[in-house]
């Protein structure tokens, strides 16, 4: 008797628009059967300010992706970003009675995540780099093996324990459980980067509204991550003071008329600028718009570039740089990137999930559908079997990290996280 599809769902909070992604787990993988988008209230720079607020444009969201679903949504997993994020790699060490069990990276992996803890702090994600056992190093799935020591190198990301409880708030009022976060750009990453990328070494920058959000990876491992106060609203506001025109003209000059690179634009183009107060439209030159667009995006660039830099990493980008987030469709913004950086730069969309492909095939829906993604990774461990039971991720990689009861969930996880090295 063919199995019930299970469907997971991606809430994807920006400080410019909320999408819900609806998704159903397919013995072949996933397809996108909802996508529902509305304008972002209540949010400021990744977090929320207004409850009230923000609960509606969530709800407007999840009724547009249910319609087209055909189905209700309670349970989603969503985004998390803001200044309040912090990533750090962290060290643990443990001793082993001969044999490794899973036991034992459990213990090791909450050695290491003790490191990273503050008060004021609530960890959503504990990634592993690496285990050594026995001065071995290079390990990606140690259970099974023999030695005495075993340390584990990991990556922590610790969000803000207000901010958490804001989303769940907020989420809670549209009538929503949240089951799972997931920090931005390593949701992103799930949708458009590749194998190859992640071992290679590769550098995400996800440009948002309010937020720019980076994630290196290098061997198959996330080693840096960062949150970056500017996004796309900062530009916009550059062009409606630049050009003397209302914010929402501001938004669509930018997308019909805007170029990252005025080297790109012939200096005789010309556009309608609408003005304010009623006063007449007026004739500007496009190179005008392009400076100010320029400007900015160099600035945010130049600040990823910076910070990937003071984190050691920038000469082990081999791969290249992926832009993606929905403030980089801007002509010219890869071309200034690759100038900025001196490496490949590409653009990316989500990829690797079937269904509504010409929908969701944009860079903005970017985290909506990685937070589908990782939703549904576990669901897929057990595709071929009659019932599909997901490790408990949230106590996995959340609060309660490494302390589940089910030590079934904990083999699962510890053999997907095996998979995906």
């Amino acid at each position: 008797m063919a199995r019930k599809a299970e469907t997971v769902v991606g809430l994807d909070l920006g400080t410019t628009k909320v999408a819900c992604i609806v998704g159903e787990v397919t013995e072949t993988g996933v397809d996108i059967i909802g996508v529902g988008s509305t304008p972002s209230r209540g949010m400021a720079q990744g977090s929320v300010v207004h409850i009230e607020a923000a609960a509606d444009a969530i709800r407007r969201a999840v009724e547009e992706a249910e319609l087209m679903a055909g189905m209700e949504v309670r349970d989603v997993i969503t985004g998390i970003a803001g200044s309040h994020i912090r990533g750090m790699n962290c060290h643990g060490i443990v001793a082993v009675d001969k044999e490794i069990r899973s036991e034992d990276v459990r213990r090791v992996i909450d050695r290491a995540r003790a490191v990273a803890g503050r008060d004021d702090d609530g960890v959503i994600h504990v990634i592993p780099q690496e285990f050594i056992v026995d001065d071995q190093e290079g390990i990606r799935s140690p259970v099974g093996m023999s030695g005495c020591r075993l340390e584990a190198r990991v990556h922590v990301v610790t969000a803000g324990k207000t901010a958490s409880l804001n989303i769940t708030r907020a989420c809670n009022e549209a009538g929503l459980n949240v089951t799972e976060m997931a920090l931005q750009q390593l949701a992103s990453a799930e949708a458009v980067l590749t194998r190859d990328e992640r071992d290679m070494g590769v550098a995400l920058v996800d440009v948002g509204g309010g937020t720019t959000d980076v994630a290196v990876f290098l061997k198959g491992a996330v080693v840096h991550t960062a949150v970056l106060p500017l996004g796309g609203n900062h530009l916009t506001s550059d062009i409606a003071s630049g050009l003397r025109t209302p914010k929402d003209e501001a938004e669509r000059l930018k997308h019909k008329y805007g170029c990252a690179l005025t080297s790109l634009v012939a200096p005789d183009e010309e556009m309608e600028v609408p003005s304010v107060g009623g006063r007449p439209p007026r004739k500007r030159a496009r190179q005008v718009l392009s400076e100010i667009i320029e400007a900015r995006m160099e600035e945010i660039l130049c600040l990823v570039r910076r910070e990937i830099d003071n984190a050691g990493l920038l000469h082990h980008i081999h791969s290249g740089m992926v832009l993606t987030g929905g403030s980089t469709m801007v002509r010219g913004l890869t071309e200034l990137a690759e100038d900025i950086f001196e490496m490949d730069v590409r653009q990316g969309a989500p990829t690797g999930v079937g269904g509504l492909t010409n929908v969701i095939a944009n860079p903005k829906f970017a985290t909506g559908v990685g937070l589908v993604l990782q939703a549904a990774a576990p669901l897929r461990l057990d595709a071929s079997a009659d019932n599909v039971v997901a490790p408990d991720f949230a106590s996995i990689t959340g609060d309660h990290a490494l302390r589940s009861e089910h030590p079934g969930a904990w083999n699962r996880f510890v053999t997907w996280m095996g998979d995906r090295f």
